[in-house]
């Protein structure tokens, strides 16, 4: 059975960007989201095997949305999105749960090595 991976950020071309990558190597993309808020109940309803998460968005960001998940579920793998220049959000991101990140914009090779890394 393919890995499911639940996709959240506020552009919906990244979205699409991401889900097209996933989807050519294997990977199911269960569900997506454009806020931190609809990313935790997204999370608590489908409990997919990894979550990338973009860290800056509207309503609630990605690292309250870390957190989160993380006290719901301390098995969660999520892999965080940042922009460059965006290194003190990244290590936050880190310390509050997240297993990896990946720099916008995307580079495919780097992103399923990090599903790889995190989910195989």
């Amino acid at each position: 059975m393919a890995r499911q991976v639940l996709i959240i950020d506020d552009t919906a071309f990244m979205r699409m960007t991401l889900k097209n990558i996933l989807e050519k190597n294997g990977y199911q993309v269960v569900g997506e989201a454009e806020d931190g808020q609809v990313a935790v109940d997204k999370y608590m309803e489908l409990r997919p095997d990894l979550v990338i998460m973009d860290i800056t968005m509207p309503r609630m960001d990605g690292i309250t949305a870390i957190k989160k998940i993380i006290e719901a579920d301390p098995e969660a793998k999520i892999v965080v999105c940042s922009a460059m220049g965006q290194k003190a959000l990244v290590i936050e991101a880190l310390s509050a749960g997240a297993k990896d990140f990946i720099v916008k914009p995307f580079q495919a090779e780097r992103i399923i090595n990090a599903v790889q890394k995190v989910i195989g």
